[in-house]
């Protein structure tokens, strides 16, 4: 009794720990800035007049729509070119693949912060020739980030679970090799799918280095940028910054519970 009363304390103690940053986020947006600054946890009147604020101060839609062109594109490529990759990866293996797919490995120890300035040359030569995916366009956020090794190494770990009899059922069918992916493979491989999606969102969401480096236009701020301006004034409006946090949470929050069944089974390489 004893014990299973110490293990349920330490995990009450152990959720509000976790819960507690989202919960004060939420307070705060409810108060103004120097009800924030001095830790007030009770919720406030002021949520409307922070969010009428926010409007007029910055333009929030305008980011909310960058961001989520950006990270739309950026999860379906993702989803597409990855689960490609690691498809042909599993199901075509040979020597060379192998030695590809262990060069893609040994990329993952390469950080960003030495991509960084090779990028930025990269996309600058770009600019006069092919403005369309130059400095300061939404493209060259996507390009550089849609796909990763590690989501490639993830495909190619759950397709070692798919059964390898429905693709020889397909081909006796008379189905083609895209077929087989699109028309199999895709379907019984969703809850890898849903996982995929959700980390490669979220990231892609909340990315800040790349687009502060590429990004210099107003117009083109995406919702991280936003806030981190909003911070960087000479006397920044709290109850302004956590209502934009909040609502900045939101997209992510939705799309983690909207696909949250599939994605323990998908991380667990589940099949079905």
């Amino acid at each position: 009794m004893a014990k299973r009363f110490l293990t349920y304390l330490f995990l009450i103690i152990a959720a509000f720990i976790s819960i507690f940053p989202f919960l004060w986020m939420i307070v705060s947006a409810t108060n103004e800035s120097v009800d924030v600054t001095r830790g007030r946890l009770l919720p406030g009147s002021h949520l409307f007049d922070n969010l009428r604020n926010l409007i007029d101060t910055a333009d929030i839609g305008t980011a909310m729509l960058n961001s989520a062109k950006v990270s739309i594109s950026t999860t379906v490529l993702a989803l597409l070119i990855a689960s490609l990759a690691g498809y042909g990866f599993e199901i075509y293996r040979s020597k060379a693949k192998d030695a590809v797919f262990n060069v893609l490995l040994a990329s993952m120890m390469i950080p960003f912060a030495a991509l960084m300035i090779p990028l930025y040359q990269m996309f600058a030569g770009f600019s006069d020739t092919l403005p369309f995916i130059g400095i300061d366009t939404l493209t060259s956020v996507v390009l550089p980030t849609f796909t990763t090794a590690f989501l490639i190494f993830f495909f190619r770990q759950s397709t070692k679970m798919f059964p390898k009899e429905l693709l020889e059922a397909g081909r006796i069918d008379g189905l083609t090799e895209l077929g087989l992916f699109f028309r199999v493979y895709v379907p019984t491989m969703k809850t890898t799918y849903a996982a995929a999606a959700i980390i490669t969102f979220m990231s892609s969401w909340n990315n800040y280095l790349w687009p502060l480096i590429v990004l210099q236009s107003p117009e083109k701020m995406t919702v991280p940028l936003l806030i981190s301006n909003l911070g960087s004034s000479y006397s920044p409006d709290y109850g302004i910054i956590m209502t934009a946090i909040v609502i900045s949470t939101l997209p992510t929050a939705l799309v983690f519970f909207l696909m949250q069944k599939h994605f323990v089974a998908g991380m667990t390489g589940s099949v079905k």
